[in-house]
């Protein structure tokens, strides 16, 4: 196992330009700043694929999904850029949300938990059906 290569998939791709873009520093100050303004969704989503990326279990490729979509928020400038009000963050949201369904394997109880206490920390509490689809 050592010795194979990872090939890459044909989503994968798209992916991994932006995962350049990711850092932490600037995911969580994408959170702080922008997070009222992205939603309860899209920020509860980048927080299920944030813990799952910190999880030392997941797989090398589907941390390159992840990170792409986190990179993905990240960036200012994308298919429709996050100034725009209510549209903003629909791409986003799909990019998450995309990636969350590759990885969904590696969603724990533990990593939703801990996105769900994180999301209410930064928004208070919500009715969980906002989180239709998520949780």
């Amino acid at each position: 196992m050592e010795n194979e290569r990872y090939v890459q998939e044909p989503d994968d791709q798209g992916y991994e330009k932006y995962s350049g873009q990711y850092s932490e520093n600037d995911f969580w100050n994408k959170i702080k700043v922008f997070g009222t303004k992205a939603g309860i969704k899209v920020v509860y989503a980048a927080l299920l694929l944030y813990y799952v990326v910190k999880d030392p279990m997941t797989p090398k490729k589907d941390r390159t999904k992840i990170l792409g979509a986190l990179g993905y928020l990240i960036l200012p400038l994308d298919l429709i850029p996050d100034f725009i009000p209510v549209a903003g963050y629909t791409d986003d949201l799909a990019a998450l949300t995309w990636a969350i369904f590759t990885v969904i394997k590696c969603i724990t109880p533990s990593v939703k938990d801990q996105a769900l206490s994180k999301t209410r920390e930064i928004f208070g509490d919500f009715d969980l059906s906002i989180l239709k689809g998520l949780y």
